[in-house]
């Protein structure tokens, strides 16, 4: 490298070193800097150092000075600080919808984001019961393309897959292109969910983001408008147990003290809780009769009574009815 072009580098690659070299447990002195810099065909002097890390400090860098025993110059604060770089390596590492491989890159990447001594506490094990990753890794793009639509309110097209018991992708609709417009991303039960206006049926529905296939942003304009202008995302998300679809009504529920914590997990701070006797309260929720939400009643067991309405019992009875006679004895 040319002296003249390595000393235009001189400052970035100081910075670039304190970046992946320092931090305060591990603070650099001039000599190594100046040693750091030579590696690059750089040459510089001790007061030279000085003034490039003043002029590192005007530009906004958080220059730090370590004296005592072990003194030396280390870069303080970073754009994310060590605890909040693992708190989003445990998130993508626990992700459902982030492949095996996608997480591994994205962590890499969350780790150039520290010191080399930093990045090797951020190569940690997330272990979360039950963990099963997504086998569509074209999700991690899908993702960007919805966002790219709802924020230019375009219309999107994909195909939509179930797997059979080989694994193979099976088609709706027999593999004929969905059209939508999208109006929001939902993550529900560690799955994402895109809300969007079906142009076919001309109503809000919504699908899983990992079983849509060939989506593309198309140039038409959004639809659907009137019929979200008053829609309330948050709720809609509350209604649908796991997003499954089922009859929507106002559901009545009576429930022992002991269940106050879950209710308002489910359903949210706002939900009233009206006291009924000394044991039990009851709550009344908009709620969409799902088998996944008759399954979370059924599995609070006697502490919840399904009330009203009388078609939402009828439901939840003929249920049971079959479940018991799947498992009946002759």
């Amino acid at each position: 490298m040319a002296k003249g072009a390595g000393q235009k580098l001189k400052l970035p690659i100081l910075w670039k070193t304190l970046m992946e070299r320092s931090d305060e447990e591990h603070p650099l002195t001039v000599p190594e800097l100046i040693e750091a810099l030579a590696a690059w065909g750089i040459t510089a002097e001790r007061k030279s150092i000085y003034a490039d890390l003043e002029a590192l400090s005007q530009l906004g860098v958080d220059v730090q000075l370590r004296k005592g025993k072990s003194p030396g110059w280390f870069l303080g604060e970073r754009t994310f600080q060590l605890p909040e770089l693992k708190l989003l390596v445990d998130a993508v590492q626990s992700s459902r919808f982030i492949t095996r491989r996608k997480s591994d890159q994205l962590i890499a990447k969350l780790e150039g984001l520290a010191s080399v001594y930093q990045a090797k506490s951020l190569q940690r094990q997330v272990y979360v019961a039950g963990r099963v990753k997504s086998m569509n890794e074209s999700v991690y793009y899908s993702i960007d393309k919805l966002h790219t639509a709802i924020s230019g309110a375009r219309a999107v097209t994909f195909r939509y897959f179930e797997y059979n018991v080989r694994k193979e992708k099976v088609y709706r609709r027999e593999g004929k292109r969905y059209h939508v417009s999208p109006y929001a991303l939902i993550w529900d039960n560690e799955n994402y969910y895109l809300a969007a206006y079906d142009h076919d049926h001309g109503e809000l529905r919504h699908y899983r983001v990992d079983k849509m296939d060939e989506l593309a942003v198309t140039a038409m304009e959004r639809q659907g408008e009137e019929a979200v202008r008053d829609f309330d995302m948050a709720a809609y998300a509350r209604k649908h147990f796991g997003m499954f679809r089922g009859r929507e009504g106002q559901v009545r529920l009576r429930c022992r003290n002991h269940l106050v914590g879950v209710v308002l997990d489910r359903f949210g701070l706002e939900v009233i809780l009206v006291p009924g006797g000394e044991e039990h309260f009851t709550v009344t929720v908009e709620a969409a009769v799902s088998p996944q939400f008759l399954g979370w009643v059924f599995g609070l067991g006697a502490e919840v009574e399904l009330l009203s309405p009388q078609w939402a019992r009828e439901t939840l009875q003929a249920q049971l009815e079959g479940v018991r006679a799947v498992y009946q004895t002759t």
